[in-house]
């Protein structure tokens, strides 16, 4: 039996407009298991960030729980991982322009104080196909290589799951392919899980489950 690696129970989630409360998420329920990749797709504004950004525990849910597996410690809150729980892909990359590739790889190791984090990251950014690059700053990458550095950064501290926003939003169909195939190659080499927001049928086809984000609630898709 597959080991659970995500599990959310009943998220909700609103916010304050000038029109009175927005119900975001109502009433989220998923599991995710080693090795396993889901798609969530849906509408601009359907909520899909905020989504992983409560499964990420970069904000709190106003209703129900998120627990992540954290390996020697079994299934916490993300909060309570430091770190080492989750790995963000974001869709702009978000890397710091003043690093260079090595640098910005090693950088949330060295805030976790994770042990020999360049050689970790070296061999990271071999296996992403970018050890020509290591002293490359990201105004010197193309969007693809700059995408494949913060798959790099994500895996750092060996999360148990990969949240990815929308990782081929900034690139062209050919380079976008190519992403996909990285993450999901690495998932399943590693026996991660991920979980992976895209506007795209196409990407969200390849994963091994689908969802539909949809007036807050989530359903196959």
């Amino acid at each position: 039996m597959s080991k659970v690696l995500l599990e959310a129970k009943d998220l909700k989630k609103s916010f304050s407009t000038a029109a009175g409360s927005l119900d975001v998420l109502r009433s989220i329920s998923l599991t995710v298991n080693e090795g396993e990749s889901v798609s969530i797709r849906g509408l601009s504004g359907s909520g899909k960030t905020t989504l992983l950004q409560l499964l990420g525990g970069l904000e709190a849910p106003d209703a129900g729980e998120v627990l992540i597996d954290l390996k020697s410690k079994g299934l916490v809150p993300p909060h309570l991982h430091l770190g080492h729980g989750v790995g963000f892909v974001f869709q702009n990359f978000q890397l710091m322009p003043e690093l260079n590739t090595l640098e910005n790889v090693m950088l949330a190791a060295k805030i976790l104080g994770t042990p020999d984090a360049e050689f970790k990251a070296r061999t990271l950014i071999e296996s992403v196909g970018l050890g020509s690059r290591l002293n490359h700053y990201p105004s010197q990458l193309s969007g693809g290589e700059c995408q494949r550095v913060a798959i790099a950064r994500a895996l750092i501290n060996d999360p148990t799951v990969v949240l990815a926003d929308e990782p081929t939003g900034n690139l062209d169909e050919a380079t976008g392919q190519q992403i996909i195939n990285l993450l999901l190659g690495i998932v399943a080499k590693k026996q991660m899980a991920l979980i992976l927001v895209t506007h795209s049928r196409e990407f969200a086809e390849r994963t091994q489950r689908q969802l539909l984000l949809t007036k807050g609630i989530l359903s196959p898709g």
